[in-house]
Formats: C-alpha cells, structure tokens, sequence
C-alpha cells in the first residue's frame, strides 16, 4: 500500500474547555485530574495523544507536520521569530536570524535548530498552543519548535518550568531523570548537565505527547532527519521579578495620592549634636505613612503584577490596520465582523479590570466596552451581533437598539480603549466569526 504524505490539522478547541471529561490529550484523564495528579509534580507520558496519527497510520496515509521545514527556516531567517542553532560536536550555540545557507540541510546530522512564538506566525501552532488553555493565561508562555537532522538535541539539562513536548513529525528519544545532582559542565555555550543519570527512556512518535514538570533531567535526540517536537512551555517568574514589577507600578501610583504631596515638616526638631544621623522623626512620618500604602490592601499592587504578566514579548511588532475604519464604520463593522486579539496580543483579568498588553483597559470605560474586553479576554472573539442576538427575525431590530446604545453610552472615541486597541493593531477585525486562532 502506498503511503499518502498529508498535513496534520490542528483542530481548534470548543470556546468552553469541558474540564471534568476525558481527554485524550492527557492520556484520557480530565483536565481537572492532570492538574491535580500531575501538574507541577510528576512526568507523564502519553501515547496516541493526538489519535489522527495512529488512524491515518492505520489507513497508510501517514501524517506530516502540519508546518513545513521549509516555513521553519523562513521563520528563523526573516527576523521576526527568535530563533537559535544548536550544533553537537562540539556543541555550539548561533543565535539567529540566519542565512539560509547558515541552516544545515535535513541530511545533514547532529544540528537542532529552535524557533520561538511559533503561535504568533502560523495558526496551526496557535491551534495547538489553545489545546492548553485550561491552565491559566498567567502562566501559557510559547510554543516553540524545534526540527533537527538526525543525532540533533540539545544536551541533557532541566528547565525551570512545566512543558508539554509534542512529536508532530519523524521521531525522538526521550531520556529522563529525577536526579538531584543538577551540576553543569564547563565552558559551554549550553547549560548542559555534568553527569546525567537517565532513569527511564522512551521512543515518541507522530502524535505522542510528554509533560515534564520543572527540575527533571532530561535529553531528547532526533532518530529521523526532520524530527520536529513541538514545547508548549510556562512561565516561571521569580518571586522578586513579580514583587520588583509590583512595586514599581505601585510606586507610579503614587502620583495620584495628593495626601502625600504635603511637604515634609519638623517643627520640633531639636538641636542635634549628631546631624549625620537620620532623624527619628523623619523615619518615623515616612513609615506612618507607608503603613497607608499597605501593600496586601492596595490594588495598584497586584494590578501592576497583573499588568505586567500581561505584557507582550519583548519582540512584540503591532502593525495598525491598513486602512483604519472611523469610530462609526468600526462599530458598524463589529455587526457582522468579529473583533480578535492579535496573536501577539495579551490579556489577563484581575477582579473587574481586563489587561491588555500591560495597560488598563476596561476601567473607566462604558458598561458595553467592558462587556467586550471580558469576552475577548476569555473566549478570544467579541462580535456585536453575535452577542446581542439570537434570532434572524429580530436581528435587524436589536442591532438598531444595541449601535444606538453603544453610541449612547461610549465615551468620546479618541479615548475608547477597545478602538483604540483596534487602532494600534492591537486587536483585529476578521471577516468571519471564525476561531480567533485563524488568520
């Protein structure tokens, strides 16, 4: 029988995660119980996790990634994705962009090449990256692949954070550990453990899935040119990183407490035989009134920790809309178009207040834009008509009452977050209300 190469697709999840059902992705455990048997504390490897590999095997039309090697080296090379070169001996490091000749072709062994943000570039891998989404926005960072010759991998090692390691094409051993003796070698450009001690070792093919928690030893090698693992990876702050953008922000907030404005007085300030030292009065007045900054009680605080996980990466490019509608035609459009975040696009909630890309966008705003921002925030899409109807016959009629009192209630549009984040391409208008993960 002929085997018949096509491309996987990616399915997009329901808008609504069913968590307490089983999943085959989580080797038919419900999200619920990952979390709770798995999460943070145990490997878990998943054979089958994405069952369309083993029935088209069994059909003999076997299935490819569903992003070509080629699309990869594009990726890597326009400058747009960060993208690293990883070559085994000896080990060398080479941070991108490249040339095209500076990739090494597929026949070529013992090289990995890593591309990051994947989502942001192709929505199959954003199809992929919303598979996970039943853990917190907080904590999803990337998807990054990485496709190899054979022999490719980059050393033995550990991460700081949780990671599902997805095989989409060719195949790849997995060697993991346990081990405490985290001791890297010396004088590489790779963190790259001294002695690695593999407890447990398995072969992942098309469609097989591993979760690693943080501290766990392991090494993946590519057995087949072209090998491509998929890493869903999580952010892992430090406690100081998140407390240092915390005060910070609170630290701004400052500016708007007009009780301590008041200038600094000691009309009882004695006379001093020792001026160099801090008077007592002063360290006192300032820690009175830092007691009124208290930081479990203030929401600038945690607001600023939320903020700031909502931020884009660094290398983040938001490109305004080719022709920007005015304020009336975008309310228009939102009738029959549905409005989506950018893939690069951030949003976290914290009480009643929607971040976006690190900025406040809901508060102050008028009720029906907040209603929008939270509908973006959770299902990723907001479209006026779908929201307000649910029947053809009166559809014309609601969405006549709803503009009317969207006009009514907005503020004016130069300060309307929702277009302005429009404006800024922040967020995007699609013609359809298609998944938001679609481009």
């Amino acid at each position: 029988m002929t085997n018949k190469l096509t491309r996987y697709q990616a399915p997009h999840p329901p808008s609504k995660l069913v968590l307490d059902q089983p999943w085959a992705l989580l080797a038919n455990l419900s999200p619920t119980a990952f979390m709770q048997e798995y999460w943070h504390k145990r490997p878990l490897l998943v054979r089958g996790a994405i069952p369309s590999f083993g029935i088209a095997k069994q059909a003999g039309a076997a299935l490819s990634s569903p992003i070509s090697a080629q699309t990869l080296f594009e990726y890597a090379c326009d400058g747009h994705s960060e993208a690293r070169l990883v070559k085994a001996k000896p080990w060398q490091l080479i941070p991108g962009p490249f040339q095209k000749k500076g990739i090494p072709p597929l026949t070529q062994k013992d090289w990995t090449l890593l591309v990051q943000g994947v989502e942001v570039r192709h929505p199959a891998a954003a199809a992929v990256l919303s598979w996970f989404r039943f853990i917190p926005d907080a904590r999803l960072d990337d998807l990054m692949i990485s496709i190899a010759g054979l022999g490719g991998g980059v050393g033995p090692h550990v991460d700081s954070y949780d990671v599902f390691l997805i095989q989409m094409e060719g195949r790849r051993r997995w060697r993991i550990s346990g081990q405490t003796d985290l001791s890297l070698r010396a004088n590489l450009p790779l963190k790259i453990l001294a002695r690695f001690q593999p407890e447990q070792d398995w072969i992942l093919e098309p469609g097989d899935l591993l979760y690693l928690p943080p501290n766990i030893a392991h090494e993946g090698i590519a057995l087949d040119a072209g090998c491509q693992t998929w890493s869903v990876g999580f952010r892992a702050p430090t406690y100081r990183e998140l407390m240092a953008e915390g005060l910070w922000r609170l630290a701004e907030s400052l500016e708007n407490r007009p009780d301590l404005d008041t200038i600094y007085a000691d009309p009882k300030q004695e006379a001093s035989t020792t001026p160099a030292l801090l008077p007592q009065h002063l360290e006192h007045e300032i820690l009175r009134r830092l007691q009124s900054v208290s930081l479990e009680q203030s929401p600038e605080f945690m607001n600023g920790i939320t903020a700031y996980l909502s931020e884009p990466k660094p290398h983040a490019l938001f490109t305004p809309p080719a022709k920007i509608l005015s304020p009336n035609a975008f309310w228009a459009a939102l009738q029959t178009r549905t409005l989506v975040p950018n893939p690069q696009t951030r949003m976290l909630q914290r009480g009643e207040v929607i971040f976006c890309n690190g900025e406040d966008v809901s508060q102050g705003q008028a009720a029906l834009i907040q209603k929008a921002w939270l509908a973006l925030a959770h299902d990723r899409a907001f479209t006026l008509g779908r929201t307000e109807n649910s029947s053809k016959n009166k559809s014309l009629k609601k969405l006549s009452q709803f503009q009317s009192r969207m006009q009514a209630t907005s503020p004016p549009s130069s300060h309307h977050s929702l277009y302005e984040a429009y404006c800024s391409g922040w967020l995007d208008l699609k013609k359809t209300a298609a998944n938001p993960f679609v481009s």
